[in-house]
């Protein structure tokens, strides 16, 4: 078994030890001035966070040219100018909020607010006695065959590469695994450029990122991208220099090229912990492990299991004979067959849960990725879910979501169309090229949807008319 020196564990729990109690969420006050507003709103909370009058905003709407009613969704341009019309200065909310929540009462009586994400899986308020230790949730990150799927394999004893399609891990899978009788939680995310999105989704739910950087290569385009990602999350960052057993190691060459990225080794006066691994021989696994832990502890990680269940769609996809399939990662409270579930627009009974190995299971804690089955659509991965105490309320809070999606992509066609317009007096006619995108899964929808858009041709535009999961059908 590993054992951390003194200096280690020393230079361990400074790098990472907590600088303080995290404020909570505060909506900005209009009264000062500014407020946050989310992408899209009703005039009722549009007048809630301006603290004016519900008929103030409408005859300010009015004045505009838009006839609205109490209920009528606005997107963020219109209420940003009605803010202003009040001496308010308004600003985009976070894309991590908008997120809608049940507060008060049943059937009739429901109410649906806007929150943030951060107040959604926030322990504050929370009894003491209520909060129980969890696992800690590990992104792997880095570039293409830097070894990180070996990486795992060797962390689970288990072969998964030797299935996948050209040795590339194909989606976001989560894995449990054991280290002296505690669980961490593992995610994989693919290491293209082409999967961006992927690996940022990633960075949003993890506690820390394992950085793997080949001794042999050294550091990639994709490696700085990764950092860049788990910083701009705020995730600590653990680095396994694998393949250390190669010949043409060099990890001191690794060091320098992270170093140069900001990431300085704690032997050359630095704060990062830099574990030299090797899948292929698995040594070195135990001291990752243990870091990992170490880091787990000195961050304090709790969650109540008693609540309703929420946290975030990992990936989703439409799978013949099963249908919508989604795997989530339960973030707070604990996920039980039955519960009334709502991810973004949609609404659903959890029909089955399944853990990482294909096993079914009656319920999931916190910090316990699952495969879900009962929705009637595919969700999109990054969104989060939710239970809800019965279907009237989900019914409720999907459908107000169905509406801030509508009219936020209004918005943004309109957008886009005067812009377009613009351009095509200036350059003449450009040709379109309408496609159709479709993938086996949410995740690849998005990587596929963002490499077709970076293409740039003066003379074709790219436009994806419709993107889905599943088949290509002839509707």
């Amino acid at each position: 078994m590993a054992v951390l020196s003194p200096e280690q564990e020393s230079s361990v729990r400074t790098q990472f030890a907590p600088t303080g109690g995290q404020a909570a969420d505060a909506r900005p006050a209009a009264a000062e001035g500014k407020v946050e507003l989310p992408p899209t709103l009703s005039v009722k909370e549009l007048a809630e966070y301006l603290d004016v009058k519900t008929v103030d905003i409408i005859k300010e709407l009015m004045k505009n040219g838009v006839m609205a009613n109490i209920n009528q969704q606005i997107d963020f341009d219109t209420a940003a100018i009605v803010a202003d019309s009040f001496g308010v200065q308004a600003s985009p909310m976070a894309m991590d909020s908008a997120i809608a929540e049940q507060v008060v009462g049943e059937g009739e009586g429901t109410q649906v607010k806007l929150t943030t994400r951060s107040e959604l899986f926030s322990t504050d308020g929370e009894a003491p006695e209520n909060l129980k230790p969890r696992p800690p949730v590990v992104t792997v990150m880095g570039h293409v065959d830097h070894g990180k799927t070996s990486l795992l394999d060797a962390v689970r004893q288990t072969k998964v590469a030797a299935g996948e399609a050209g040795g590339i891990t194909q989606s976001i899978g989560a894995y449990v695994v054991e280290e002296k009788g505690r669980r961490i939680v593992f995610l994989d995310t693919p290491g293209h450029e082409a999967f961006t999105a992927m690996r940022a989704r990633g960075a949003q739910v993890t506690d820390v990122a394992v950085l793997v950087v080949a001794a042999d290569d050294g550091v990639m385009p994709q490696t700085v991208e990764a950092i860049s990602h788990a910083k701009a999350a705020q995730v600590p960052i653990v680095v396994a220099i694998n393949k250390i057993d190669k010949d043409g190691a060099n990890p001191d060459r690794v060091k320098q090229g992270l170093s140069e990225q900001g990431l300085v080794p704690e032997e050359w006066g630095g704060q990062t912990v830099m574990v030299p691994v090797s899948a292929k021989q698995k040594t070195g696994i135990s001291e990752m492990l243990e870091m990992i832990l170490l880091v787990a502890d000195l961050q304090d990680l709790k969650a109540n299991p008693a609540r309703l269940a929420a946290g975030t769609v990992i990936d989703a996809h439409l799978e013949k004979g099963r249908g919508p399939v989604a795997t989530v990662l339960v973030q707070s409270g604990t996920l039980r067959i039955g519960d009334n579930l709502v991810v973004g627009h949609i609404f659903g009974k959890v029909r089955a849960l399944l853990d990482d190995r294909g096993r079914k299971m009656k319920e999931a804690g916190p910090a316990t990725p699952a495969v879900v089955t009962g929705l009637p659509d595919v969700p999109t991965a990054g969104d989060v879910f939710q239970v809800v105490s019965s279907e009237k309320v989900a019914r409720t809070i999907a459908g107000q979501r169905a509406e801030q999606y509508r009219v936020a992509t209004l918005a943004q066609t309109r957008r886009v169309t005067l812009a377009d317009l613009s351009a095509q007096v200036g350059k003449g006619a450009v040709k379109d090229l309408n496609l159709v995108l479709k993938a086996d899964s949410n995740g690849s929808v998005e990587a596929l949807k963002g490499a077709l858009l970076k293409i740039q041709d003066p003379q074709v535009q790219i436009k994806i008319v419709f993107e889905g999961v599943g088949p290509v059908t002839e509707s």
